[in-house]
């Protein structure tokens, strides 16, 4: 049977690595409590809208939901096979040790029953002490990250075809600093909270410059858990453009994050939302409405220091190292 739906998104040629293009809107899974039949479910919707981008993690534990989904796709003719799909996957911080990142790949192509992931990332510049998840983590279990060490093993994993792209994620300048001074397979993608309440000016550049991708999670400001409301959909500027332009607040989001040639990673589980999120290829912005957004003022969410209890002490690592907020 022949697809039913072709990629609603453009592409983008990775400078690093042996990926297909990634599309330039993708599916995040990241989905808390965890539901893996309405993960499931959500990736099946959104392949159907024309959805070929998924992102995951270890973390998330929607590794075998994802991977199901995908081979239900395949079955059904959605896609005429895994190939079509681009599929992210990331190494937890308890993994972050050169010995462990193989095995933990294994394990990840294991869940999501593929021979490879077409992106694999290292979640976090930090570096948990071996053992199981437990979030948020005890201060004390933090330990110096051996970046060389994990690089090295990450290169390994791209050269037998495990990974075809490998990356980075909630990387700032100075922790890509360290990794490309001993690289010799440069990252293909980094991966950080990105959207315009936090545009991410700094890192931006200098991604731009080493040939490093962007990657935008949070796009539509969604990291606020607690609910504490969403300074993304609630901002007025973004509202004042929107409404002059026919458009959802969340579309004009988007397009300012496409605009910017990052890639966006939308968490939605909804299927219409899903099918709007798509909806931004067709129009731009004018000048006026990038102006008004470059002024919005900016407020980061997540920082490194949201994966610790508040209880307790670092004793092995600086903490200063961990939440360097750049502009």
């Amino acid at each position: 049977m022949a697809s039913t739906a072709t990629a609603a998104a453009p592409e983008v040629a990775l400078k690093s690595g042996d990926a297909r293009p990634m599309p330039a809107m993708g599916m995040g899974t990241a989905s808390f409590p965890l539901d893996p039949e309405a993960t499931k479910g959500a990736v099946l919707a959104a392949i159907e809208v024309g959805y070929r981008h998924f992102d995951t993690a270890y973390m998330y534990g929607t590794e075998t939901p994802l991977g199901e989904a995908v081979a239900e796709a395949v079955r059904r003719g959605l896609v005429a096979s895994r190939e079509e799909v681009f599929v992210t996957s990331k190494l937890w911080c308890t993994q972050n040790h050169p010995d462990l990142v193989l095995p933990s790949l294994r394990e990840t192509l294991k869940n999501l029953q593929m021979e490879y992931v077409d992106l694999y990332l290292i979640h976090w510049p930090v570096a948990l002490k071996p053992g199981p998840i437990s979030f948020p983590a005890k201060k004390e279990d933090a330990v110096p990250l051996d970046v060389e060490g994990v690089w090295r093993a990450m290169e390994e994993c791209q050269r037998l075809g495990l990974a075809k792209a490998i990356g980075v994620s909630n990387f700032t300048t100075k922790h890509l600093d360290k990794v490309l001074a001993v690289a010799t397979i440069p990252p293909a993608v980094n991966q950080v909270e990105l959207n315009p309440l936090w545009q991410q000016r700094t890192l931006r550049n200098y991604c731009t410059e080493k040939g490093i991708h962007v990657a935008a999670y949070s796009p539509l400001g969604g990291q606020n858990w607690d609910g504490t409301g969403n300074a993304v959909m609630a901002s007025e500027v973004l509202a004042g453009i929107a409404k002059a332009r026919g458009k959802t607040v969340a579309q004009v989001a988007l397009r300012w994050i496409y605009e910017q040639g990052v890639t966006s990673i939308v968490k939605s589980y909804n299927k219409e939302r899903l099918k709007q999120n798509l909806e931004i290829f067709d129009w731009e912005l004018t000048e006026e409405d990038r102006q008004k957004i470059s002024k919005i003022p900016q407020k980061k969410i997540v920082r490194a220091s949201g994966l610790f209890t508040q209880e307790g002490e670092f004793t092995s690592v600086d903490p200063a190292d961990l939440d360097i907020v750049e502009e």
